[in-house]
């Protein structure tokens, strides 16, 4: 392998694996994202407070959808029962759970369009600021390049060719990644606007 090409790949992969961070917060943010149908994720990631400590509601309880209007909350331990029923009512998503036999019931009522709209906006603004990110990390890169390129003590040199090699690379890897938060919005905008 060419040493300039290994040069620049360090590069490469700490732009790519950036990206790929910022790719996958997106996804963890809009899969919280009420479509009108029920998914276990809508309240997964609710904080619970657990003996003083804000807890994930998926690490106190099994949560399913027995059917597409409802989900059923089980928790491990049944002292946690309030206060999951209080974190799931203080969530903002206008969801009222109801307790049955150690079981929270909770119906999702069908979205409003102009609910729909305004849950479509806020994926898209989501997306935005996924693309932000994405952004900034190229940026901080090519300026690490840069950097490499001016510095004569390390051990590998970068040269000037391999600065623009890393430049069109890392805008691929850009394009890449945007082109996946494109995709991952527009597949959730149709999910809530269909539900």
């Amino acid at each position: 392998m060419n040493p300039m090409a290994s040069s620049i790949q360090i590069f490469l992969n700490s732009a790519s694996e950036r990206m790929q961070k910022s790719v996958d917060h997106f996804q963890s943010e809009i899969r919280g994202i009420r479509t009108g149908r029920a998914t276990p994720g809508l309240i997964e990631n609710v904080r619970v407070d657990y003996y003083g400590s804000p807890t994930p509601l998926s690490q106190l309880a099994s949560v399913t959808a027995p059917d597409a209007r409802s989900l059923a909350v089980k928790p491990f331990d049944p002292g946690a029962m309030s206060g999951i029923e209080k974190a799931i009512l203080g969530s903002g998503m206008g969801l009222n759970p109801s307790a049955e036999g150690g079981v929270l019931r909770i119906s999702i009522p069908p979205l409003s369009e102009d609910q729909r709209m305004k849950l479509a906006g806020r994926v898209k603004a989501l997306a935005e600021e996924a693309k932000i990110s994405i952004r900034n990390v190229r940026r901080d890169v090519l300026r690490e390049v840069e950097a490499a390129s001016k510095d004569s003590d390390r051990d590998v040199s970068v040269t000037e060719d391999d600065v623009q090699t890393a430049k069109s690379s890392i805008q691929d890897v850009l394009k890449a990644n945007e082109s996946r938060v494109g995709d991952l919005c527009a597949s959730k905008s149709e999910e809530i606007m269909d539900a």
